[in-house]
């Protein structure tokens, strides 16, 4: 058995469906959220995602994993493959459709839950010259005369629930800036470059290569190289998991090839507009010249009344 071997781990996306939703895995879920976040998260429990997709492509393409942590906050994380035209306005969407659904009509917006959406993107978002590959999203408020952040008249909130929610600073402390609307990051697989920098480029490293380097120290990034070891599997899940790449492999090659029909569609489209324009500009020329309109219409292929409306 070579090294290699030995440290092959599976897919994330594969993780996010069948390891990470144990219980007895949620130190994994907790080491990556901790580090990208940059506080102590403790996941405790998970609830039901809408991306156990019942489309054929979609369930191979998105992975959705809800985890509600011990300040009662609700994190989405999501992976995707493809491209979306209106991605960002979809993860808004589906934050906004977390907030209402985890607050019963008539109670209190006391109770309103911050949402965290979190974007593993194989796909890229950003411009292919930015050399980004994480982007963290906010709503603030700023002051339009002073440029001072917001900050919450303490006197004016509720006091602090068992969860957490809500909480006040406390005597001599500055006054908090508001912080309960939903955060967005993204990020950026492929713009990745395997250079660590920080501990949060361990994880991206993972996402991206299915490795765990003996060398990574960041929070439980050793754990998840054990728990998501291909070698660990029983031979039914060995099975099942080459089937999924199998299928998701299938899945991705449909998508490309659409990707590749419209492209070629697109092409052949614009190559007819530009010559249609080429024609146009000449019988546009002719025109000026003075030349018969039948000659005109001849030489460029445009009837008479195309070229009189020029």
């Amino acid at each position: 058995m070579t090294q290699t071997e030995e440290r092959t781990l599976v897919s994330f996306d594969w993780a996010m469906k069948h390891i990470l939703r144990d219980k007895a895995n949620f130190d994994v879920l907790e080491g990556f959220l901790s580090t990208l976040l940059n506080e102590e998260i403790r996941v405790l429990s998970l609830l039901e995602s809408e991306a156990n997709q019942q489309h054929d492509l979609d369930k191979y393409n998105r992975v959705d994993l809800l985890a509600v942590d011990a300040h009662a906050q609700i994190l989405i994380i999501e992976l995707q493959y493809t491209w979306q035209p209106s991605y960002l306005k979809r993860i808004l969407y589906g934050a906004a459709k977390l907030i209402v659904e985890n607050i019963k009509v008539g109670e209190s917006f006391d109770n309103v839950r911050k949402v965290i959406s979190i974007s593993i993107l194989y796909f890229p978002v950003s411009q292919e010259n930015d050399d980004d590959y994480l982007y963290h999203g906010k709503t603030t408020f700023v002051g339009l005369n002073n440029g001072k952040p917001l900050r919450i008249d303490m006197a004016k909130l509720p006091k602090p629930d068992k969860a957490g929610q809500g909480a006040v600073a406390g005597p001599g402390e500055p006054p908090k800036v508001v912080n309960i609307f939903p955060e967005y990051y993204l990020i950026e697989v492929g713009h990745f470059q395997n250079i660590i920098h920080q501990p949060i480029d361990e994880w991206v490293y993972l996402f991206k290569n299915s490795q765990v380097r003996d060398d990574f120290h960041s929070k439980n990034i050793q754990a998840a190289k054990e728990k998501l070891m291909v070698l660990h599997m029983s031979e039914a899940e060995r099975k099942a998991y080459e089937q999924f790449q199998i299928s998701r492999a299938s899945a991705m090659d449909v998508l490309a090839g659409q990707y590749q029909e419209g492209k070629e569609q697109g092409i052949e489209i614009g190559k007819e507009q530009g010559i249609d324009l080429t024609k146009r500009e000449n019988a546009r020329k002719m025109k000026a010249k003075g030349l018969d309109l039948a000659l005109i219409a001849e030489i460029s292929g445009l009837s008479e009344a195309e070229i009189l409306a020029l």
